[in-house]
């Protein structure tokens, strides 16, 4: 079951370029960025309260940032719910007859394992199902 909002995806052109609003402008604090090859994206958190926000900046044209970006421009890309357990959240929800993008966890950022809904079973907001691996 969810236990919170991980974090909410934003897609972005530039992660350098979109930084300040976040660090600067809003304050929150940045924690760093990796990249995750698998989904070809870099990535940057700014913590905010419990949650985070996540900037997405494709690394290649064709990574589904990308195609985001270009279909619908920059902005809100996925909201990230916490689970406890993300295999068990996917046989769940799949007994719920959710339309799964993911029916095997992957590796995301920040040491987690995700799983993503398909934005027809869920109210038209793509959704992530992840689990952080301490």
């Amino acid at each position: 079951m969810v236990k919170k909002i991980n974090h909410i995806g934003v897609a972005v052109n530039s992660i350098e370029e979109s930084t300040p609003l976040y660090r600067d402008v809003y304050g929150m604090e940045a924690e760093g960025v990796e990249v995750v090859a698998e989904q070809k994206v870099k990535v940057a958190f700014f913590s905010v309260g419990e949650s985070r926000i996540e900037l997405l900046e494709p690394t290649s044209d064709d990574s589904p940032v990308a195609k985001f970006i270009e279909k619908n421009g920059q902005g809100v890309h996925h909201v990230a719910y916490e689970v406890d357990d993300v295999k068990a959240e996917i046989a769940r929800l799949q007994g719920e007859g959710i339309r799964l993008i993911d029916e095997v966890p992957r590796c995301g950022a920040h040491h987690t394992q995700i799983a993503f809904l398909h934005p027809k079973s869920s109210g038209g907001v793509l959704t992530e199902m992840c689990q952080v691996q301490h």
